[in-house]
């Protein structure tokens, strides 16, 4: 799959923008600031429904209007998508395929597939597990779009869930709302257990691509692994209160147990957690809580990697994320877009020309840069150069 047509309405910093590109490298060179991010931004949203710089629509819009537009021409073999997606201020988003009646906005998950590597990436290693969950839910809805409904289900179910149990902090919790979280008790359960089973596949897919990944952009000394952590594998007191595992004691392994004893897991988990639950006013076990422990060597990347090491972390889970989704794409799914924006600029020379030489095979690869000369010769190809409210000029290398 290539991105043969890019036009964006009123999107962050452009009015309008139209920027045509074609397989193989693109990189866009430009001052920082001048826009090059917001270009990558609209293709990734495109993607995935979300910024990888901000959690909320709003910032997208350009000031002083209430929607924006992302159109885009894929290329997949011999067959042409057009997708356009609307952005707006103050009503869900919209997007039409193929000139289509409008449908909504999570009907074109899975059509554009990227791959985007960003300085942002730094959060996958050293920041707090939300953004490691973030990372597997994405990469899981580009994979099975279904599983979007998934996830959604289960944030409704939380969110209710979440609600009932703060009710008891403000006095107002009776024996009727102790029936009614029952009821959301199966609710969430059933939720959680869909998406915890689909994240531990999912991490048993990654696994040995994220092995792979770091040992080609190391000098394979040390070896990069994750363990997904579920708060199932914690043993609860009856006041909820977790009971550390006896020192050296394996964690229950999960992945052998179907939705069905999932489901049930988690049912036994919340009753054990109640009194707890109740106290705080919060859902303590599920998904939600879960963690992606990246492991280097036998100490966990985060508070120990180097920066080195932190970047080259960073850069194999999304390498090997692209991985899976070529394994995918054998199977009947889309290679995947790569995108590097302003990466090469915070990597040695070493560090720049694995990557490089790594990702120079993918079908399309769009790069940005402040500085031309970061840009390793192995990525030789087309430049754009990238002005302030547009594209001025184009050459081939």
């Amino acid at each position: 799959m290539y991105l043969e047509q890019l036009s964006l309405t009123d999107f962050r910093s452009y009015a309008q923008v139209d920027l045509s590109l074609e397989p193989g490298v693109t990189v866009l060179v430009g001052s920082n600031g001048i826009g090059k991010t917001n270009l990558m931004e609209a293709i990734g949203y495109l993607a995935t429904l979300s910024s990888h710089r901000v959690s909320s629509d709003a910032p997208l819009l350009r000031f002083d209007t209430d929607r924006a537009l992302i159109r885009a021409r894929l290329v997949r073999g011999e067959q042409s998508t057009v997708l356009e997606l609307e952005i707006n201020a103050s009503r869900a988003n919209r997007a039409r395929i193929n000139r289509s009646n409008p449908v909504r906005a999570r009907d074109i998950l899975g059509i554009c597939q990227t791959v985007l590597f960003a300085p942002e990436d730094l959060a996958l290693v050293k920041g707090d597990p939300s953004s490691r969950r973030r990372f597997l839910d994405e990469l899981l809805v580009s994979l099975v779009p279904r599983h979007a409904a998934t996830r959604s289900d289960y944030d409704r179910v939380l969110k209710q869930r979440n609600a009932l149990l703060k009710s008891s902090r403000a006095g107002k919790f009776t024996a009727g709302h102790e029936a009614t979280l029952d009821v959301w008790d199966q609710h969430m359960a059933r939720a959680g257990a869909e998406l915890l089973y689909a994240r531990l596949e999912l991490v048993e897919l990654l696994r040995p691509h994220l092995k792979s990944a770091y040992a080609q952009l190391t000098d394979g000394s040390k070896e990069a692994g994750a363990v997904y952590r579920s708060t199932l594998q914690g043993v609860f007191e009856d006041d909820g209160a977790a009971i550390a595992a006896p020192d050296g004691a394996p964690a229950e392994d999960l992945h052998h147990l179907s939705v069905a004893e999932l489901t049930e897991r988690y049912v036994q988990a919340f009753a054990a957690s109640r009194r707890k639950e109740l106290e705080r006013g919060i859902s303590l076990v599920g998904p939600h809580r879960d963690e992606l422990e990246l492991v280097l060597g036998r100490a966990p990347a985060k508070g120990y990697a180097s920066h080195g090491e932190t970047w080259s972390m960073c850069l194999s889970l999304r390498l090997a994320s692209y991985y899976v989704m070529l394994d995918d794409a054998r199977t009947g799914g889309s290679a995947p877009i790569l995108i590097l924006d302003d990466v090469f600029a915070e990597l040695d020379v070493q560090r720049r020309r694995k990557l490089a030489a790594i990702v120079s095979g993918a079908e399309q690869v769009l790069v940005t840069a402040a500085v031309e000369d970061d840009i390793p010769a192995e990525l030789a190809g087309r430049r754009v150069k990238v002005v302030p409210g547009g594209i001025d000029e184009l050459e081939v290398q």
